[in-house]
C-alpha cells in the first residue's frame, strides 16, 4: 500500500480524537433505537417480554419520561464538557502544552461523553417513534421495550457522571500524569531495545542521491517495511537521514539512496513518510522523555519551585532507562542491511533525559542531590556494556 505511513497516522490520530468514540457511539444509538422500534411495531409480543410493572407507560406519560431523560442528559453533557475543557487549560497552562494530546487520549472522557451523547440521542430517536395522543387520529404505538431501554441508559449515565467526577481530578493529579508518561516509557524502552544496532554503522557516501519530501513539519511516522521493499526491488541502499520527531523542510534532505531513481519510486518513497504539525509519540521514544523533562523545568521554575514533583518524574525517566537496558544497548527505530538509520544509543538516551534536566535541577540543592542519587542507583542496577556505558557517561559529565 503507497500511503501505509499516512493511514498508520490517520488512524492515531483518529484513535486519539475527543470526537470518535462519541460518534461511534451516536451512530450505534441511531441504529440501536430504530431496530429496537421496528420490532416492537412488527412484533407486539415483544412488550410481553418486560415486567408488567414495566410495561404499561401511557403515551403522555412516555413522552414525559423520554423529554426529561433528553434534557437532563444533554444539560449535564454541556457541564462535563466545560469540565473537560477547564482540566486540559489547567493541565495545559501548568505541566506543558504538549501534554494536551495526553487528556485527548483518555478512554475515560472519551467513553464517558459519548455514553451520555449515545443516550440523548436514543432517547430523541424512540420518543419520535411514540404514536398517537389525545387528538390524533392514528392508531396509539408506544415502544414499550426501547422506553425501558432508555431508563437503563438513563441510570448508565448517572453513574457515568459519578465516574467522570472522580477521573477528572485523578487526571490532573501532577503524580498521575507523571505516572503515566513513566509507565509508558519504561513500555517504549523494553519494546524497542535490541541488543545490537543493525545497519546503523554504514556511512552514506558522497555519491549517494538525496531526496526531500518537498514539505514543511515534522516525521510523525515511517513505514519501514515498505522503504525496504522498496529498496530490495531497486537493489539499492537507502539511508534515512529523518526520523519521526525530527522537523523537515521542503529543501532538506531527508533520505538518502545508493542510485538515482524515477519519479514513481521516489514519489513511492516520499509516501513512506507521514508528516504532521506537530511531534507525537508514535515511532518517536523520546517524546515521552521530553515531556517528563518539560515537565521537570516548569516543577522547578520560580513560579512554582516544586522539587518534589521533578523528582518524581526523575524516578519514572531513571525505570525507564533501567527497563529498556536489561534488554539492550540500542532502542527506537532499527533498520536493515538496505534500509540504514542511526538508532538510539545509550549515551543519546542519557542526554536526553537526565542530560536534558540538568539544566533544570543544577539550581536546586535538593533535586540536584536526588539527579545524582538516581543515576548512581540506575548504574548500580545495571551489568555489563549497559553500566559501563552510563559509568562512562556519568564521568564525562562530571
Amino acid at each position: 500500500m503507497k500511503y501505509r505511513a499516512f493511514l498508520l497516522k490517520l488512524i492515531s490520530d483518529i484513535r486519539a480524537s475527543y470526537w470518535f468514540i462519541p460518534a461511534c457511539l451516536a451512530g450505534l444509538a441511531v441504529i440501536t433505537a430504530r431496530v429496537l422500534v421496528w420490532v416492537e411495531y412488527e412484533n407486539h409480543w415483544v412488550s410481553d417480554l418486560i415486567p408488567s410493572s414495566l410495561n404499561d407507560t401511557k403515551i403522555e406519560d412516555a413522552r414525559l419520561i423520554l423529554s426529561v431523560i433528553a434534557q437532563s442528559i444533554i444539560g449535564v453533557t454541556g457541564v462535563m464538557f466545560s469540565v473537560t475543557m477547564v482540566a486540559v487549560s489547567f493541565a495545559s497552562g501548568n505541566f506543558g502544552p504538549r501534554l494536551i494530546e495526553n487528556f485527548m487520549r483518555d478512554r475515560g472522557n472519551q467513553w464517558s461523553l459519548g455514553i451520555l451523547i449515545a443516550t440523548f440521542v436514543f432517547t430523541l430517536m424512540v420518543m419520535r417513534s411514540i404514536q398517537g395522543g389525545a387528538s390524533d387520529g392514528v392508531d396509539p404505538f408506544v415502544p414499550q421495550m426501547p422506553i425501558v431501554v432508555a431508563m437503563s441508559l438513563a441510570l448508565l449515565s448517572v453513574s457515568v457522571v459519578i465516574y467522570f467526577v472522580h477521573h477528572v481530578p485523578e487526571t490532573i493529579n501532577v503524580s498521575n500524569i507523571s505516572a503515566g508518561l513513566g509507565q509508558g516509557f519504561c513500555t517504549q524502552m523494553a519494546k524497542t531495545a535490541r541488543k545490537d544496532a543493525t545497519g546503523a554503522r554504514k556511512r552514506a557516501p558522497k555519491s549517494a542521491t538525496g531526496i526531500s519530501l518537498e514539505t514543511n513539519g515534522y516525521v510523525q511516522r515511517i513505514d519501514l517495511t515498505k522503504i525496504s521493499d522498496i529498496a530490495d526491488a531497486s537493489d539499492i541502499t537507502i539511508w534515512i537521514d529523518r526520523v519521526p520527531g525530527d522537523f523537515v523542510h521542503s529543501g532538506q534532505t531527508a533520505l538518502r539512496c545508493s542510485s538515482p531513481l524515477d519519479e514513481a519510486q521516489i514519489s513511492a518513497l516520499r509516501a513512506c513518510f507521514a508528516i504532521g504539525s506537530i511531534k507525537t509519540e508514535d515511532q518517536n521514544l523520546l517524546f515521552l522523555a521530553e515531556q517528563q523533562v518539560e515537565m521537570i523545568a516548569r516543577a522547578l521554575s520560580p513560579g512554582v519551585n516544586d522539587p518534589f514533583t521533578a523528582i518524581n518524574c526523575l524516578n519514572w525517566l531513571a525505570a525507564g532507562l533501567a527497563r529498556g537496558m536489561q534488554k539492550g544497548v540500542s532502542f527506537g527505530l532499527h533498520g536493515s542491511e538496505r534500509v540504514i538509520l542511526r538508532p538510539l544509543e545509550i549515551e543519546d538516551v542519557l542526554d536526553a533525559t537526565f542530560g536534558a534536566a540538568f539544566q533544570y535541577v543544577e539550581d536546586d540543592k535538593m533535586t540536584k542531590a536526588a539527579w545524582a542519587k538516581i543515576l548512581d542507583d540506575l548504574q548500580i542496577s545495571l551489568e555489563g556494556d549497559a553500566q559501563k556505558k552510563v559509568n562512562g557517561w556519568i564521568e564525562s559529565r562530571a
